[in-house]
């Protein structure tokens, strides 16, 4: 049994692997293509080999591409495995010694699991690193970051509202900053405004933040004391900070600003702790859509596990000797779940269906089927 293991994990392995690769490499030749004009023109302008900015470009967004197709990759890996046995009349001999089917289709169950696994660690550890969600978050007209975009107000812990007219990623800089103050910090104004603001780290002298750089209003800021929330700066005025400018402001903050220039991208390659927790800040208006990401998030290994229990039993039914029908049907069953899945998220997202309902309801038409089918693995 351990050799027949060690088979059948072989070709998952190698079917999965050949698959991604021929995948990615589509996407990267589809892609590149449509935009190699950009990779070159960056290239040129910073003095890269054009073939690594690629390499660069792609190696990161390969990460998300993995996280897209995972669960549908490892049901096609273990119904191509199944098919290989068919093929060669392997699993007629393994049937024949007396080894029942689940035994059998055993290690392509954990393969699949492990595999959906390791899509939830990509997608809940890998992607939401800061450096890498940057990375992703740019396209190809702006590899450098260097580009200004348009910038999403956002609330941060203090009730202030940070906006601004565009937002430039590599300098970490907010042009034409706007920010909305909360009463408690209006005493001079209920906004802060000036040309340009630029995020720091914390340090010795201040928490990270960001120093708006000639502000315009309110005026004669340089003149007015420091304003603070339950004795915690959060304005900080050159008249009691030597290290400011004359005529620069800092405002301290907990919003990260690669969350903040990311905008609304944010919440694809955020984690599932960043966006419960974003739903429990009272100062943010989330809409349905965030509610039935993180619903979805829950259940994206139940519905990678339900799609390969869908498409397995169909495979090894002795009903269907012909396996090019079998795969038709399963992909076609697979295909039905998944829109299914997309329809109900849309509905979600729209507030038509609750978000949790929106998430979990493809799971609950499918899973009774998916136990029905699996009652032939058990013949």
């Amino acid at each position: 049994m351990f050799i027949l293991n060690r088979y059948l994990l072989r070709q998952f392995l190698q079917v999965f692997a050949v698959c991604f690769l021929s995948l990615t490499g589509l996407y990267i030749v589809i892609d590149a293509f449509g935009h190699l004009d950009h990779f070159s023109n960056y290239a040129e302008k910073s003095e890269k080999n054009v073939l690594g900015v690629m390499a660069q470009y792609y190696a990161y967004h390969s990460l998300a591409f993995f996280d897209g197709t995972s669960g549908v990759l490892a049901m096609v890996s273990a119904l191509f495995t199944v098919t290989w046995l068919q093929r060669h009349q392997e699993l007629t001999a393994v049937l024949a010694a007396g080894i029942s089917k689940v035994r059998i289709l055993r290690p392509l169950i954990f393969a699949a699991i492990a595999v959906s696994l390791l899509g939830v660690l990509n997608r809940e550890v890998l992607i939401p690193i800061p450096g890498i969600r940057d990375e992703l978050t740019r396209d190809t007209k702006d590899l450098g970051g260097d580009n200004a975009r348009d910038l999403e107000a956002r609330f941060d812990r203090h009730d202030v509202l940070i906006g601004g007219d565009k937002v430039v990623t590599a300098e970490r800089r907010i042009v034409k900053p706007a920010f909305v103050l909360p009463p408690e910090l209006s005493r001079y104004g209920k906004q802060l405004a000036a040309k340009n603001a630029y995020y720091v780290d914390a340090n010795n002298d201040h928490p990270a933040g960001f120093v708006l750089s000639h502000v315009t209003s309110p005026d004669h800021m340089e003149r007015m004391a420091s304003l603070s929330v339950k004795d915690e700066p959060v304005i900080v005025t050159s008249h009691e900070a030597p290290w400011l400018g004359a005529d620069d402001v800092f405002v301290a903050s907990d919003l990260p600003f690669q969350v903040l220039a990311a905008g609304s991208q944010w919440r694809k390659y955020a984690s599932m702790s960043e966006l419960v927790s974003e739903l429990r800040n009272p100062s943010t208006d989330l809409g349905a859509d965030v509610r039935v990401a993180v619903h979805k998030r829950i259940v994206q290994p139940l519905t990678d596990c339900t799609l390969l229990m869908l498409g397995l039993p169909l495979m090894v039914s002795r009903r269907n000797r012909n396996i090019f029908l079998s795969i038709s049907i399963c992909l076609g069953v697979a295909t039905a779940f998944t829109l299914l899945a997309l329809c109900c998220q849309s509905l979600g997202s729209m507030s038509v269906l609750r978000p949790a309902l929106a998430a979990w309801l493809p799971l609950l038409m499918f899973v009774p089927v998916a136990a029905a089918l699996s009652d032939t693995l058990r013949t």
